[in-house]
């Protein structure tokens, strides 16, 4: 059978994740490793989702499944990390649904790049039993607001500061639109996380703020105190980007 390797930020969500996974199989489940948390706090460790690719790194595969944005650059840089030769693939399926549709087909022997599909797809069946969302209406005309800077906290826009922005143009009657103008992705709104830690935005990326409706320009000027602050995530002293 292939293992599995589960990342995630709290490791309480993993291994209930992993036990609601397990209670659908009827035989042998595949070798499950997890790593989640650092040192007792939420976060992830690459260090830690190497080691545990090299626990089952005899298995003839490995699908590594994770739940937000760091968990993701984590298990990339395990990659690199990692001493086992054996294929792994990261999935960008979801969290709960992936793990356990992953558990029940690798258990049945099938390959790494089967299970791999079946775990990216795990929201189908949700997704058909739901009526389609309403089209938004269209947005009132308002003189847009374009600003950009610099990502000089360590982490770039992982999971905390993506829930701060999130969080504070939510306080406000307008609209942002966020771009990754180093890498050119983008762009997405600043009210969803998952649509943030898409850009994949580090420290040093330069993103571009496009402000719309009658609060953008105090939305706009609140994101920028956050970066200009790193977050609350730069050291003290430390030099800006």
């Amino acid at each position: 059978m292939i293992g599995l390797v589960i990342v995630s930020h709290s490791p309480r969500l993993a291994e209930a994740a992993v036990e609601l996974g397990l209670k659908m199989v009827h035989g042998s489940p595949p070798p499950i490793r997890i790593a989640a948390g650092v040192d007792g706090h939420f976060g992830t460790d690459a260090a830690a989702v190497a080691a545990a690719i090299d626990e089952i790194g005899e298995e003839p595969g490995v699908l590594v499944i994770t739940d937000l944005g760091s968990a993701v650059l984590s298990a990339g840089l395990a990659l690199e990390l990692r001493e086992s030769s054996t294929e792994v693939l990261v999935s960008a399926g979801p969290f709960v649904e992936g793990i356990t549709a992953g558990v029940v087909l690798a258990a049945t022997g099938a390959p790494l790049e089967e299970v791999a599909r079946e775990v990216a797809g795990a929201l189908d069946a949700k997704r058909d039993q739901l009526e389609p969302m309403p089209d938004a209406p269209p947005p009132t005309s308002w003189d847009p607001l374009s600003v950009d800077e610099v990502l000089i906290n360590p982490e770039g826009l992982h999971t905390r500061p993506a829930a701060m922005f999130v969080q504070t143009v939510g306080g406000y009657d307008a609209l942002v639109d966020v771009t990754n103008l180093t890498t050119g992705i983008g762009p997405v709104t600043a009210k969803s996380m998952i649509g943030l830690l898409s850009l994949g935005a580090k420290q040093g990326h330069r993103i571009k703020l496009d402000g719309h409706g009658p609060d953008a320009a105090t939305a706009v000027s609140a994101l920028r105190g956050l970066l200009a602050d790193g977050f609350g995530e730069v050291p003290s002293g430390s030099a800006a980007i």
